[in-house]
């Protein structure tokens, strides 16, 4: 493994190769592959134990819309290092930062060892769609959607992880009240006579969905999220996994590089929350992506608070296997109002899982990089 100092190792990871052309006779929308670094933890350090004195956001906001980030430089590679350096968040109130390096693997070597407006979310006709009915929710995809206790949304990633919004758990300087004591809700049927089992063909009809909770063990937060703000870099680092105390045992969506914006199926992207504005009830939408910059993914999906922190997925072919896959390739975050030639006009964003992003977040899941190779 060889590091790969500056603007060569940023140049590499932005180079994606596509599996199939899309003006093909029979294309098909295709996972592209990706030649993937490796993000490595370097170094740990114990931290203090922190506050929790943060009010939960259910969104953050921004004024720098798509033009305000293309102009924006690429980090170096120090500044890379540093922004994917992160901190973690124990049960027991203990934290630890740790520090990073990144790589570019040979070829063959992963074998061997301003003004305050109110914030219009809904567009036009409301497109969202409340998911009913256990055959539904208790159902991939859908029910991989959970809700944080904190009032935010997160996705099943893994067995025990869930991806969510970074600043559901912190807003930027510490951690938000009941962090510490963080859970995860998972919706099931709650039964009048509370005797038979969901799987029972003889149940009774559910008299409504409830949640069943699980104490999370850990959370991981860049510090690209800690140092920073929504109006600057701290957007596009608006994530965070957290590690339950034991399994969940339901279907789980992997995650995946975020393709160009051109290449999602029918240029549209996908998401379930729990929406403030309709509290109890899992909120499904999509809509076309607008524009993109290499972090940010800007929409117009209709989303209030509540549905931050959701997995962003689109459903691609599996050229190696043949089949078709949902993959989450970002995390919807919040709000921007933006300057459009001396007009504002307003997106949803979501921050866009990048190769160095899929590296560092498969490593806090599968804890080694010979698993990750492959977004």
């Amino acid at each position: 493994m060889a590091g790969t100092p500056g603007l060569l190792l940023l140049s590499v990871l932005l180079c994606a190769v596509g599996q199939v052309s899309p003006y093909s006779a029979h294309w098909k929308p295709t996972w592209p592959a990706y030649r993937l670094p490796v993000v490595l933890p370097q170094s740990t350090l114990n931290l203090a134990k922190p506050h929790f004195g943060a009010e939960a956001k259910l969104e953050v906001s921004s004024s720098c819309g798509p033009q305000c980030h293309k102009g924006s430089p690429l980090p170096t590679y120090e500044e890379a290092k540093q922004y994917l350096s992160y901190e973690t968040l124990y049960a027991n109130g203990s934290r630890t930062e740790t520090q990073v390096g990144i790589y570019v693997l040979r070829s063959g070597e992963d074998e061997s060892s301003g003004k305050s407006r109110r914030k219009r979310q809904i567009y036009g006709y409301d497109s969202r769609f409340s998911i009913f009915g256990k055959d539904f929710l208790l159902n991939y995809p859908f029910s991989t959607s959970v809700k944080l206790s904190t009032g935010c949304t997160g996705t099943l990633v893994a067995e025990k992880h869930v991806l969510t919004a970074a600043h559901c758990i912190h807003d930027g300087k510490t951690y938000v009240k009941g962090t510490q004591k963080l859970r995860v809700g998972f919706l099931k049927p709650k039964f009048k006579d509370g005797g038979r089992r969901a799987n029972d063909s003889s149940s009774a009809v559910p008299e409504k969905m409830k949640f069943q909770w699980i104490r999370v063990k850990r959370t991981h937060v860049p510090k690209g999220w800690i140092k920073g703000n929504a109006n600057d870099i701290g957007m596009d680092y608006d994530y965070a996994l957290l590690e339950l105390k034991k399994p969940h045992k339901r279907k789980f969506m992997k995650i995946g590089v975020s393709p160009p914006a051109k290449q999602l199926p029918g240029g549209r992207i996908h998401f379930s929350g729990y929406d403030n504005d309709r509290p109890g009830n899992l909120v499904y939408r999509f809509c076309d992506v607008k524009d993109e910059t290499y972090d940010l993914l800007y929409q117009q999906c209709d989303a209030q608070p509540g549905a931050s922190g959701s997995g962003v997925y689109v459903r691609m072919w599996k050229r190696q296997q043949q089949k078709w896959e949902r993959k989450i390739i970002g995390i919807f975050s919040g709000h921007q109002w933006v300057d459009m030639n001396g007009s504002p006009q307003d997106f949803n964003v979501a921050v866009r899982i990048t190769p160095l992003k899929y590296a560092q977040i498969c490593y806090w899941i599968k804890g080694n990089y010979l698993d990750c190779r492959e977004g």
